[in-house]
């Protein structure tokens, strides 16, 4: 992919809890209009890396530079509204069970007004947003109502509806069968092309990972130790890099 304005920046990242050091001089670029995918073994810091990203997670070295602005250095207020620009879909789907599905796509135009701006009526950005994930006849179901592949489309949903540039998945096909775990693919595929988002797609999923992925990182040992495109790393000789396509 040819290389284009870079979104994201992370620079010798350091973060520990205690004394189990979870990233070790990690580095990062994101490219514009890029699907990255981070690959690593559970508890490798994947996770916590893109939560430090956004200001969940504090790091203790290391520079994240998002849109060139240096998150450690954001006070709240800032961090707010750097995150409206960046969509989080959390492992999980992490929908709101006491609010319906139009309730849940109406907290983040609550939570962020200056955003998208004063609104009378929020039904037709709540059925834009539905409608590109191909429910929008959900929007009064309720949680307990969807299925895992349902729901997880409603939090993409949710987190398109800010309209970001920046999108952010933690295990986006974890928990869920083939099919609907290709059917939630096609969907970032689609994503990516409709609203020109820059994604970085966190997964141990290698058929996710080849299916989407413009370029890949391999997280080791808290640093990154190898990247390319997924043919490039797939036909590597280095062990370690070998043994995530087994």
């Amino acid at each position: 992919m040819e290389k284009t304005e870079v979104i994201i920046k992370i620079e010798k990242l350091h973060k520990q809890f205690g004394t189990n050091v979870v990233l070790n001089g990690f580095d990062l670029e994101l490219h514009k209009g890029e699907n990255l995918v981070v690959m690593g073994k559970s508890g490798s810091g994947k996770s916590v890396m893109i939560k430090c990203i956004i200001g969940l997670e504090d790091y203790q070295g290391g520079s994240i530079k998002v849109a060139d602005k240096e998150i450690s250095e954001l006070d709240r207020k800032e961090l707010d509204e750097l995150r409206t620009d960046i969509g989080f879909l959390f492992q999980g789907s992490a929908l709101y069970d006491s609010m319906s599905v139009r309730e849940n796509l109406e907290f983040p135009l609550r939570r962020h007004p200056k955003k998208i701006g004063k609104l009378d009526d929020t039904t037709p950005l709540v059925l834009e947003a539905l409608e590109s994930v191909g429910l929008a006849h959900a929007i009064d179901l309720m949680p307990n109502e969807l299925s895992g592949g349902m729901k997880r489309r409603i939090a993409l949903a949710r987190t398109l509806i800010l309209k970001p540039t920046i999108i952010l998945y933690d295990e986006p096909t974890t928990g869920l069968d083939p099919i609907t775990s290709k059917e939630i693919i096609l969907l970032m595929q689609s994503i990516q092309q409709k609203y020109n988002t820059s994604s970085i797609i966190i997964t141990h999923d290698v058929d996710c990972a080849k299916a989407i992925a413009n370029r890949m990182i391999l997280l080791i040992d808290g640093k990154n130790y190898a990247e390319g495109t997924f043919e490039s790393l797939q036909a590597a000789t280095d062990p370690k890099i070998k043994a995530f396509f087994k």
